[in-house]
């Protein structure tokens, strides 16, 4: 599971706007953006595209909401339905009375799709091809997913594994690889208009390269942009894969004041077997050893996960792993997933727990890391610091801690020195040195 965009839509649109809301991913934030401009090329007007996400079955049931509101709210507009849970189940969203139409994730990279005549399209009210024939990486990187404060650039697409729990493959299809050479020119580009931030961001983004000439691995794409970048202030890497870290990777991320000193790692659980019931390449003694290395050689690196709670067959003692594991990793941050069956998975067809056990689970996990988050904001307070201000009034540090702002007014993008006093549970409070 790659890192999650909360739902992002503008706050009133016009009526003859065309409105983007996105569930789920930053890619999916990416792509957004992307289309954006691609409905604007096709000259399509009073409309709403709900950008899906499937990663769990609240995830698809949050986007049916949207479509239901969207069409409460804008009666006349075309609605478009496209991202990761209209790619897998086109024919469900295109029976609900509210669509007007249904495109996949590779049609909603094309400004074709958003032609406002339907007839332009043969009338086709559903155009979702097979993604698992895609081979070619989107052409929509030309401006990135860029606010003022960091650009998320796309560099792989897709992912070749088969974890037992996910349907994303299935929504993105196989790994495919942006050439270095395009990233970097996307970064010049993203530095010269004054962006201080740059987000490596896919899919599966620690399998970027493997299908490039000569294999490349992420570790030679991030030396290349620190090399060839050097005006780029911070570059941030998305959610990793703890076996796929590789040793150039590994050097560059806790030698580096350039990386941010942060990490995001798909751990997904603390017990072994359920990482084998899982599917997962790593085991539990290969992820506490790589948070160990990468603490003991950057101290100041803070570190996020995402785990599942209540996979099936998990009992109390592999939960009590998962729980564990917080601490043994030094993790920060946690992103936790109360289980949730996907059709056609193999997790689906395993022993389920009932729903009820799995919230509670859920909620024991966020527990431990919310105790987790009050020990790493502990550390900073007393402390000075330099913070990157965002568009919503508050700032990141470094190690995307996030800080409160003092009331007045905030230049978006800038940097700032605070003095940090206290905190909330949940941000850093201060004063602007």
């Amino acid at each position: 599971m790659s890192d999650t965009l909360a739902t992002s839509r503008p706050d009133a649109p016009t009526a003859a706007a065309v409105e983007i809301v996105t569930l789920g991913c930053r890619l999916n934030g990416a792509e957004s953006d992307a289309m954006r401009t691609h409905a604007a090329d096709a000259g399509l007007t009073d409309a709403v595209i709900i950008n899906t996400c499937a990663v769990t079955g609240e995830a698809v049931r949050q986007a049916r909401q949207a479509i239901r509101r969207a069409r409460r709210e804008r009666p006349d507009a075309t609605l478009i339905v496209t991202g990761c849970a209209a790619q897998i189940d086109p024919a469900s969203f295109a029976a609900m009375p509210e669509v007007d139409r249904v495109i996949g994730n590779t049609e909603k990279m094309s400004a074709a799709a958003f032609a406002p005549d339907l007839d332009t399209l043969g009338g086709e009210r559903v155009r979702v091809a097979d993604i698992m024939t895609v081979r070619e990486t989107a052409p929509h990187l030309a401006d990135g997913f860029s606010s003022r404060t960091r650009a998320y650039v796309q560099v792989q697409n897709g992912c070749d594994h088969r974890c037992t729990f996910c349907v994303i493959p299935f929504g993105r299809g196989n790994s495919r690889s942006v050439p270095a050479g395009a990233v970097i020119d996307q970064i010049h580009a993203l530095v010269t208009r004054g962006c201080p931030e740059v987000v490596l961001t896919g899919v599966d983004l620690t399998s970027w390269g493997a299908d490039l000439p000569g294999s490349p691995q992420l570790g030679n794409l991030v030396a290349r942009i620190l090399r060839l970048a050097p005006d780029l202030r911070m570059l941030r890497l998305s959610s990793l894969d703890v076996i796929e870290m590789d040793e150039t990777l590994f050097e560059l991320v806790t030698g580096e004041t350039r990386i941010a000193p942060y990490l995001h790692l798909s751990l997904q659980h603390g017990h072994d077997m359920i990482l084998k019931r899982m599917k997962r390449r790593h085991s539990r003694a290969a992820a506490v050893d790589l948070c160990a290395r990468l603490k003991a050689a950057r101290p100041e690196i803070a570190l996020g996960a995402d785990v599942i709670a209540g996979f099936p067959t998990e009992t109390e003692e592999h939960l009590q792993a998962t729980i564990d594991l917080v601490d043994d990793c030094h993790l920060s941050f946690l992103h936790v997933f109360p289980f949730s069956p996907r059709e056609g998975t193999p997790a689906a067809r395993m022993p389920q727990l009932p729903r009820p056990v799995i919230k509670a689970r859920a909620a024991r996990v966020r527990d431990a890391g919310t105790a987790a988050l009050t020990r790493h904001l502990d550390r900073w307070v007393g402390r000075d610091a330099t913070a990157l201000i965002e568009e919503d009034g508050h700032a990141r540090l470094a190690d995307f801690t996030r800080v409160n702002l003092p009331a007045g007014p905030a230049d978006a993008g800038a940097y700032i020195r605070m003095r940090l006093s206290c905190h909330d549970g949940e941000a850093l409070n201060g004063i602007v040195l």
